[in-house]
């Protein structure tokens, strides 16, 4: 694999979520669920970045690659071959693709994460499951041994105790305990 240099290049909102949208439509067909998460979810002015997380319907990969992978794998690939948790890519208009697979059990708790801001993700909610005495492991919760499904976003901040926060407003500097 050759090193990609990713320009860390800004797009603004209108112009991220469209693309977003046609990315959303192409990976539809193959998926049980997909969303776009991160800045364009939470309404920032300007991204960096596209984050959808997914849930995939079986698929293929190699030579008779089929589902999902025949979608992803036509893009530039930057990190993650399939099958994976996460892989980024290069879309033709320049900008990165940041695209996580999860399954119905783990669905909430990977969506509330890659919506962000990373400071929310780790200061609010990772701190939440931390001092309700979780621990986080290969996507899921687990606590005296016992894995937690998290199926929904509002299951996650009802499940650490902390306060359910719209995406717009998950930025530290607004959210008030």
């Amino acid at each position: 694999m050759t090193n990609i240099t990713i320009k860390e290049k800004r797009f603004p909102l209108a112009e991220a979520e469209a693309v977003a949208l046609e990315v959303l439509e192409q990976l539809k067909p193959y998926c049980i669920r997909a969303e776009i998460a991160g800045s364009i979810r939470r309404k920032k002015a300007d991204c960096g970045d596209i984050e959808i997380v997914v849930i995939p319907k079986p698929y293929s990969v190699g030579l008779l690659e089929d589902g999902i992978a025949s979608v992803i794998n036509k893009w530039q690939r930057v990190k993650g071959e399939l099958p994976c948790r996460y892989t980024q890519r290069i879309l033709p208009e320049g900008i990165k693709l940041d695209l996580f697979f999860a399954e119905e059990g783990n669905w909430g708790y990977t969506f509330a994460l890659r919506t962000g801001s990373a400071d929310f993700s780790h200061k609010i909610l990772a701190n939440g499951w931390v001092r309700q005495g979780f621990k986080s492991e290969n996507g899921y919760l687990f606590k005296d041994g016992e894995r937690f499904e998290v199926r929904e976003e509002k299951d996650l901040f009802r499940l650490i105790g902390v306060r359910y926060v719209e995406p717009e407003n998950r930025n530290l500097e607004v959210i008030t305990k």
